[in-house]
């Protein structure tokens, strides 16, 4: 423990504690073969991926240790696997094969994956999807008794 975390501790309002510690990978840049009309099947297009995890877990690794936190880059490469590995003709099946990879590492307590192709249209900012373990904009956060 720092010696700041030994003068704050007993300091911060109940209010004030962590019930929530979420990790954020945002609209991560890939290239896939994805669509199902004749002009997309084998031309490869860029999807923007968006996972959110929310870990079971509220402590921050002990004395800032990285051995002990997430590893951003396999998140990274697992992602970008699971979208090289085949093609696919909707956005559906790749967000599902990515949440079920994400969904199965341990410590995730809720989970968020968002696709979206960003060529689709010239109006708009990209059209995609989004899954959720839970139903609203965040997963309730965990009340201490």
């Amino acid at each position: 423990m720092s010696d700041e975390t030994g003068k704050l501790e007993g300091l911060i309002p109940r209010a004030l504690a962590v019930r929530s510690n979420r990790i954020l990978l945002e609209r991560l840049k890939v290239m896939t073969d994805i669509g199902f009309h004749d002009y997309e099947v084998g031309a490869p297009q860029r999807l923007l991926v968006t996972v959110e995890l929310w870990l079971s877990d509220l402590d921050a690794p002990a004395d800032d240790d990285p051995a002990h936190a997430w590893d951003y880059d396999f998140l990274r490469t697992e992602i970008r696997r699971l979208a090289a590995e085949r093609r696919y003709n909707l956005q559906e099946t790749l967000a599902r094969r990515i949440y079920e990879r994400v969904a199965a590492l341990h410590g995730v307590s809720a989970l968020r994956v968002v696709t979206s192709k960003p060529d689709i249209y010239a109006d708009a900012a990209g059209v995609g999807i989004e899954i959720a373990s839970f139903e609203g904009l965040a997963p309730i956060a965990r009340r201490e008794s």
